[in-house]
């Protein structure tokens, strides 16, 4: 329909010039290079070029001699005419393609004024906007889509919005969570919901436009929507339970979900960054930093909620026989950017298995190699070494700090910190919380230290058939 408008056009202009007014050549072809111009400003690439070979035709046949026929009599005027008609085509092309790059520019705009939209309804909002039904209609409202769907694994539960209502694709959004990978199905796009890499939900809605980077910042928000959800199930279960014994662990859950509620919004902008726009190298680099120190930081604060549980008395004890080496290397993996220096010394028996539980030990392994770290020069030596006849012994030695006598006794109440201690970050619960979790195991942690020698702390646990 276009393209035959803009053939009009071309034919309009011809008729003006030979019936109307008459001017010389040159005059004609720039009018013809405008009116091409304005059809690829106003309409695109296909119209235009369709124009610029008809004002080729017609210049060639009303204006150029011999008038009336297609052929040219003066060679000069075959230059004029091809320079012209690459002119004109050369000309549409690239005004169709600035026009489509200010098309797609305020697509995305367009797209990011949405997700902000959303951002604010989901952030913003008071209580109760941001279980998986309001959280689907705060999609479909936003993005203007006939139907959303939000699925929770945790509740198992799927929640649709919009004019469209789906539920026989129920199974597809329980598909894609359990899978962790979209799916499309026509026009319905649904993407997995992930924290901390792990699949929480479903997001499913019908439109073919969104683009992966739209859809994949859609699944980002509603992460932080259904995490913002269980936050606030937790405050309101700690107000319930205010009165009853539980009211303690209910409170770290809430204290926990406050601190990573910030947290998944920063991962959230990390994987935005590693996974939309492309990125230099060093930008690439710095956003990936960035998401390794975010997760580091959640698990921080996971831990931090058990330390409180474990000094509380809050949790129990699910013994089991763990290989012990695989543990003390996975514990020291998550130290490999603090050694700073440090020599690391491993001294565990690759068949040595232990009765003991996996967390809590490996707990109790990482408060003494944090301590070892903090507590002792970068180039001193860290030793960890394993064994013994009656019980299980783990020791966490270093070679560079020595604990005063009048402190030796103390070093184990929570809170206490010496005067060496005070000078380095910290609380005084980490020795606290191993000899708890020590004594949980029917067991016990000690310590020796002296000029020379360095400092050692020694976890010693029972075997499963002499265990009280």
């Amino acid at each position: 329909m276009r393209i035959g408008a803009s053939i009009g056009t071309v034919g309009l202009v011809t008729a003006m010039y030979v019936l109307l007014v008459h001017v010389n050549p040159t005059t004609i072809a720039l009018t013809y290079v405008v009116v091409v111009l304005l059809i690829a400003t106003g309409w695109g690439i296909a119209e235009s070029t369709a124009a610029s070979l008809a004002a080729v035709l017609c210049f060639n046949f009303f204006f150029l001699p011999p008038v009336g026929t297609f052929t040219i009599a003066d060679p000069q005027n075959w230059v004029a005419l091809g320079a012209f008609l690459a002119t004109a085509i050369v000309a549409s092309q690239l005004s169709g393609r600035a026009r489509q790059r200010n098309v797609e520019a305020l697509a995305r705009q367009r797209e990011l004024e949405r997700l902000y939209t959303l951002s604010r309804a989901l952030l913003l909002s008071e209580g109760g906007a941001a279980v998986p039904g309001a959280i689907a209609r705060r999609i479909a409202d936003a993005f203007e889509l006939p139907a959303a769907g939000v699925y929770d694994r945790r509740m198992d539960v799927v929640s649709w919005a919009g004019a469209g209502d789906l539920p026989a694709r129920d199974a597809m959004l329980r598909e894609v969570a359990r899978l962790a990978a979209p799916a499309r199905d026509g026009a319905l796009n649904v993407t997995p919901i992930e924290l901390g890499g792990v699949p929480i939900g479903s997001v499913a809605v019908i439109d073919r436009d969104l683009s992966p980077t739209v859809l994949q910042s859609i699944a980002n928000l509603a992460a932080i929507g259904l995490e913002r959800a269980r936050g606030e199930e937790a405050t309101a279960r700690a107000e319930a339970a205010r009165q009853s014994s539980e009211l303690r662990a209910i409170v770290l859950d809430a204290l926990a979900h406050e601190f990573k509620t910030p947290l998944t919004s920063m991962k959230a902008a990390a994987a935005d960054l590693l996974t939309g726009r492309p990125l230099g190298e060093r930008d690439r680099e710095l956003a990936a930093i960035i998401d390794e120190e975010l997760d580091r930081l959640g698990e921080l604060v996971t831990n931090a909620v058990h330390m409180l549980r474990i000094d509380a008395g809050d949790f129990s004890v699910n013994l089991g026989r763990q290989p012990l080496a695989p543990l003390v290397g996975a514990t020291l993996r998550k130290f490999e950017r603090q050694l700073d220096g440090h020599h690391v010394v491993v001294r565990v028996p690759a068949d040595l298995v232990v009765d003991a539980d996996p967390d809590l030990l490996a707990l109790a392994v990482r408060q003494l190699v944090d301590n070892a770290l903090k507590y002792s020069p970068p180039t001193s030596t860290i030793e960890i070494s394993a064994g013994g006849d009656g019980t299980t012994d783990i020791a966490v030695r270093n070679s560079g700090s020595v604990i005063p006598p009048h402190e030796q006794p103390r070093v184990f109440e929570r809170f206490y910190r010496g005067a060496q201690a005070r000078q380095v970050a910290g609380t005084g619960m980490g020795l606290g919380i191993v000899q708890r979790i020590a004594q949980a195991h029917g067991g016990a942690v000690s310590m020796t230290s002296a000029p020379g020698a360095g400092t050692a702390f020694t976890i010693s646990l029972p075997h499963g058939d002499r265990r009280p």
